[in-house]
């Protein structure tokens, strides 16, 4: 969790996003070669954690690349992150045939050739416009203490923990209900496949200045697909409430990634991405996983997503809470 800010940061300081994505794929192609063929516990142990280092901050520094060059080519956001989402369901396939064709022995050749082509791509990608004005530590301190830095960190945390859960726990849920692995698969795929369709139309369903009422109907969506969730007793009703993925995750994604590039300040972009990364995958994460563990064992999957809905819920009045505080506050100001 910890790599992914101070990678964020050297970006930020070097203003390259590009030179900072190129040698880090170098490094974690490297290290998961030498990964795929270490053999001693330790030696994996470590060549683990490094791969964790230099490989996780890849992923919010090239939403930050993506984010900026969609601004510099007055293209919307997600028309170049729905390639992500296709990416992901198209890798997911292939691993998924080379494996049944020629066994786990094809991981290691389908690693070195999505690392290598991930590379040979960013090498060949425009670096993100650098702004004029240097990186302040003052200017990240007061954008730390920002009340509506707080506030936004803190619904991002509320929404990202069922989200999460249900990322970490649909396949046994799936499971515990009588459903097979083949409907776990099935499950990702339409959630993959469905953000697809609303990445590519996103722009026109998040305004600026309206984020945090998008990621207040983005809660909505969030607590009423747990809560059919909790309530569905076959399978396959669950793996189809898996197409509101695209109205939750999608619209919360995407209105936070906005929301947070207004009140960030210009020099510190990367920082502020991996920032949110960090809240949204990694602590959630940990969060997530630890209390999700332990409720499903406690109270069992249809409760534990009912908690979901719930929480998802109170993200919901706490979003539109800020929306309209935020609101008052800006007309105010226009009045004075």
């Amino acid at each position: 969790m910890l790599s992914q800010p101070i990678w964020g940061m050297i970006s930020d300081r070097f203003r390259s996003l590009k030179h900072t994505l190129v040698m880090l794929l170098l490094v974690s192609v490297g290290i998961g070669a030498a990964l795929f063929q270490a053999s001693d516990m330790i030696l994996l142990g470590v060549l683990t954690g490094l791969m964790y280092f230099f490989f996780m901050p890849t992923d919010p520094l090239v939403e930050s690349l993506n984010y900026q060059s969609a601004q510099r080519l007055n293209i919307p956001f997600g028309s170049i992150r729905m390639f992500g989402a296709l990416g992901y369901a198209a890798s997911s396939l292939v691993a998924g045939v080379a494996i049944e064709y020629y066994g786990q022995g094809s991981y290691f050749a389908l690693f070195m050739l999505y690392g290598v082509l991930a590379l040979l791509l960013c090498l060949k990608t425009p670096e993100a416009p650098a702004v004029s004005k240097r990186m302040q530590l003052t200017d990240m301190k007061l954008f730390l203490k920002d009340k509506r830095t707080i506030m936004f960190f803190s619904l991002i945390l509320i929404l990202a923990i069922p989200h999460r859960m249900n990322d970490i726990f649909i396949g046994v849920y799936i499971q515990e209900l009588g459903g097979t692995v083949s409907q776990v698969g099935i499950a990702w795929t339409v959630m993959t496949l469905s953000e697809v369709v609303v990445f590519a139309v996103s722009h026109r369903l998040i305004r600026e200045g309206k984020e945090l009422a998008v990621i207040a109907w983005a809660a909505f969506f969030y607590a009423l697909r747990f809560l059919l969730s909790s309530i569905m007793a076959a399978p396959i009703a669950v793996v189809g409430l898996q197409l509101l993925q695209s109205v939750s995750f999608v619209l919360f994604y995407a209105a936070a990634i906005q929301y947070l590039y207004r009140i960030i300040p210009p020099a510190w972009k990367a920082t502020g991405q991996t920032l949110l990364a960090t809240l949204l995958f990694g602590i959630s994460g940990v969060v997530s996983s630890t209390l999700g563990g332990w409720l499903f064992d406690q109270v069992g999957g249809r409760n534990v997503y009912l908690i979901m809905a719930l929480l998802a819920g109170g993200g919901m009045v706490y979003s539109w809470a800020i929306h309209v505080k935020m609101k008052d506050q800006k007309t105010q100001k226009t009045s004075l």
